[in-house]
């Protein structure tokens, strides 16, 4: 879609004022017993829907299983449960059959929400078709603390938490207001359960395999629509199987499990693909330490990760209040993990195996600059050594989606505890960010958070992303200076965390960062070194402890959740005509219906190219519901191949270079078409569906890269952009600066058949480039009318 400045009223200052005021008052609550803190809202949310889903189980799974004619995995058993048809009447071919499925419920985090809801107001629905979730927890800053920070945050973004909750009031859908959690874990807490689906606009909502869902990260306009009651698309993924062994000890923890699996399947292992754990070393695993493991899946591709039902989830959800979920569950708890005889013999029924023995696992650091780059505690040092990586530490952060669990963080307080006893001051500034508030209220209460306070440089932020999405006001990053440091995080790209290309962050589990904070090395490892105390004596750290659940249970005052309105019908949505956080859509222009002539090539991209490069967050977030004002960070962040710059490229109307986005503004005014080359797994990391906005509302007709990551591609697809890979990744070498594109064969665009692209050089040879592409007769659809929304509309017409 593109954006246009609607005239509608402004909010005068005062009301925006009283706005601002209502939305954040503390609701109503209640006592239970003394022991718990209740609100009058504080109940198994959706319970019905759950219910109702676990009813067709055995009829649908009854089915799959005459269909498929073999045992089932506990992913196939939840992906032919919620087909969009009903009971299964075909086998689906994995990798290769695009399938309508039916999601049980929709979560949207801020950032990706003001653009997914702003589509949503263009499907002419009233309220949402299925159970979904706004949540406020990407545009609060870390840079004070907690209290400072989330005031600021709500003070300088008003105006879009005014619009969060204004129009999913109208619209039916549960708002999580600034300060109650991060999507992820206030998800988990509160939304998960056992053989559910569901998809959020954010590429961590795999989290909820913790508690054996198949949760997908996706883009907002396939968020669009399964809020509007459509089907949802996805490829039938391939299933990838981890078998794990024995059980963990010592500093080993569950991160350190998806810190390995990082290092077998790189980046791009896992796409298109689901991987499901098993055996004792999973049933072992704390159901947040299985999200944690989920979580990350997001880094190897994966389409998402899961988890069988058993007693750890058992635990988790009647801990957090749901053991009407469980009563339920354990009604069919045979249909809710894989069959017997799948993870008897897991090679006959996984497209790939993997085994780790958790009783042989040690502590892991991954990086710099990339997830994967996965280096066992013990060989650090030398391997720092080797490649000149920094090794004095000044920050150590704990929190993010992936490790903001009360376990986390009783397990990291257990060793600040230790240290203090015996008189070792810490080294590195400690960073603590909670998951959520009902996290931090019972961390609170039972001391964890004194603990870290016990450092005098120890920093609580708000419960919220912070520094993980490069929400951190990081006192001198802007100096540039080469330094490194530790998180427990679930990327770490250059520029990441504070916006310093130099800063080499490194991804460990929440105890592996308390211990380097204390003794200030990355080569510091707990198993085998000593520190020196204060009195000059040398000691060594116990082995982390912790709690999986807290003793007395969770409890919070005001967890942060804003019910929506029963008749959403008279309230009013306002956006300001003069915005610039704002910005109502209208239609991208629909395809002509003919080859694409004359075509630049914007930049070739060289190497990784992530959404982090193609569409910034940091400080950038705050324009993400104002797609032209973002625009302005297209591929500022991507690499030209040609001078191995970032955001210098050549504007072939002048012969000058300029920054990407003014060079494509230009070519867009002009009325040239362009394209854009990029390597392997282009556009891996967050689901942002602005990374395909931006490129499709400043005019580029097509990406043509080596190889995509999953859900750009189908964001790119749902945009109506053409995304299309090399038939020959040799061929990317073909293409030079001052090029000239043709497409050949474009007006018989057709499943299943290549198209041809003419690349004329500037010398007036001609190389003839062949591309595949993976759409399908719907996805074909979409680009004929501009985007998959415009499609809607019309069909609802």
């Amino acid at each position: 879609m593109q954006s246009k400045t609607p005239c509608l009223w402004i909010i005068g200052t005062f009301f925006d004022a009283l706005i601002v005021i209502f939305l954040f008052q503390t609701v109503e609550k209640e006592a239970l017993n003394g022991k718990r803190t209740k609100l009058k809202y504080d109940m198994t949310f959706d319970i019905d829907m759950i219910k109702k889903v676990y009813e067709r189980y055995p009829e649908r799974i009854a089915a799959a299983r005459q269909i498929v004619g073999k045992p089932l995995t506990l992913s196939e058993k939840i992906l032919y449960t919620h087909l969009w048809e009903g009971n299964a009447t075909q086998a689906y071919e994995r990798g290769n059959s695009y399938v309508d499925f039916a999601p049980d419920r929709v979560a949207m985090q801020d950032a990706t929400a003001q653009m997914a809801l702003l589509q949503f107001m263009q499907a002419g629905k009233t309220k949402v078709a299925v159970p979904s979730t706004a949540h406020a927890d990407h545009l609060i800053q870390a840079k004070v603390g907690a209290d400072k920070d989330l005031q600021e945050g709500i003070n300088k973004n008003s105006e879009v938490f005014n619009f969060l909750s204004s129009v999913c009031d109208k619209y039916g859908i549960g708002f999580w207001k600034p300060g109650a959690g991060i999507i992820h874990q206030v998800v988990l807490e509160n939304y998960a359960f056992p053989g559910g689906m569901m998809i959020g606009t954010d590429s961590h909502t795999v989290n909820a395999g913790g508690l054996g869902m198949v949760a997908i990260g996706v883009g907002g306009a396939d968020a669009v629509d399964v809020m509007a009651g459509m089907a949802w698309e996805l490829k039938m993924p391939k299933l990838i199987g981890v078998k794990l062994t024995g059980k963990m000890n010592g500093w080993t923890s569950a991160k350190d499990v998806i810190l390995k699996v990082a290092g077998i399947l790189t980046v791009k292992g896992g796409t298109g693909c689901i991987v499901e754990y098993f055996g004792e070393g999973a049933e072992s695993l704390s159901a947040t330490g299985k999200g944690t493991i989920c979580n990350m899946g997001a880094e190897i591709g994966a389409t998402t990760s899961t988890f069988g039902y058993d007693d750890s989830m058992r635990r988790y959800l009647a801990a957090t209040g749901r053991q009407d979920v469980v009563d339920a569950a354990d009604q069919i708890a045979e249909h809710l993990t894989g069959d017997a005889e799948v993870y008897a013999n897991p090679e006959q029924y996984f497209d790939q195996l993997i085994e780790i023995n958790l009783s042989e696992l040690t502590p892991h650091l991954n990086g710099p600059f990339t997830p994967d780059l996965a280096t066992p505690v013990a060989e650090f040092r030398a391997k720092a050594e080797a490649n000149g990586w920094p090794l004095e530490v000044e920050w150590a952060l704990i929190g993010s989606c992936t490790n903001s669990s009360y376990e986390d963080l009783s397990r990291a307080a257990s060793i600040v505890e230790d240290a203090v006893a015996k008189g070792v001051k810490p080294k590195a500034i400690l960073g603590i960010n909670p998951g959520s508030e009902q996290v931090k209220f019972t961390a609170e209460r039972d001391g964890f958070l004194d603990s870290f306070r016990k450092f005098e440089n120890a920093r609580i932020f708000t419960n919220a992303c912070g520094p993980c999405i490069g929400q951190w006001d990081r006192e001198g990053a802007e100096k540039g200076e080469k330094n490194s440091i530790i998180h427990s995080f679930n990327r770490n790209f250059a520029k990441r965390a504070d916006g310093n290309p130099n800063t080499h962050a490194f991804v460990a589990s929440p105890e592996m960062v308390a211990a380097v904070a204390i003794s200030g090395r990355l080569d510091f490892n707990p198993i085998t070194d000593t520190l020196t105390n204060q009195a000059g004596e040398q000691v060594k750290l116990d082995e982390p402890k912790g709690f999986e659940l807290p003793e007395k249970g969770f409890a919070v005052d005001d967890n942060g959740y804003q019910a929506p309105s029963e008749d959403g019908s008279s309230v009013v949505v306002n956006v300001s005509p003069t915005s610039d956080r704002l910005q109502l859509l209208e239609e991208f222009p629909a395809w002509d219906g003919k080859n694409i002539e004359g075509a630049k090539v914007l930049i070739k991209a060289f190497g990784k190219c992530t959404t982090d490069h193609i569409s910034m967050a940091g400080p950038w977030l705050k324009y993400r519901g104002h797609l032209d004002n973002i625009s302005n960070n297209m591929l500022i962040g991507a690499v030209n191949a040609y001078n191995m710059e970032t955001n210098k490229v050549k504007n072939e109307l002048t012969g000058e270079y300029g920054e990407v986005p003014a060079v494509q503004r230009a070519y867009k005014a002009a009325g040239v078409p362009t394209i854009v080359v990029g390597d392997q797994n282009y556009g891996e990391g967050s689901s942002r569906e602005h990374a395909a906005m931006e490129p499709r509302h400043l005019g580029v007709k097509a990406v043509l890269v080596k190889s995509f990551a999953r859900i750009h591609e189908t964001n790119l697809k749902k945009q109506g952009m053409l995304g299309i890979t090399f038939a020959n990744e040799a061929d990317y070498d073909k293409i030079q600066e001052d090029d000239t594109v043709n497409f050949l064969d474009l007006d018989q665009f057709a499943p299943g058949k290549q198209l041809t692209l003419e690349f004329v050089h500037a010398d007036g040879t001609k190389d003839i480039i062949m591309a595949n592409h993976t759409y399908n007769d719907q996805q074909i659809d979409w680009f004929k009318a501009g985007s998959a929304l415009n499609l809607i509309k019309q069909q609802e017409k």
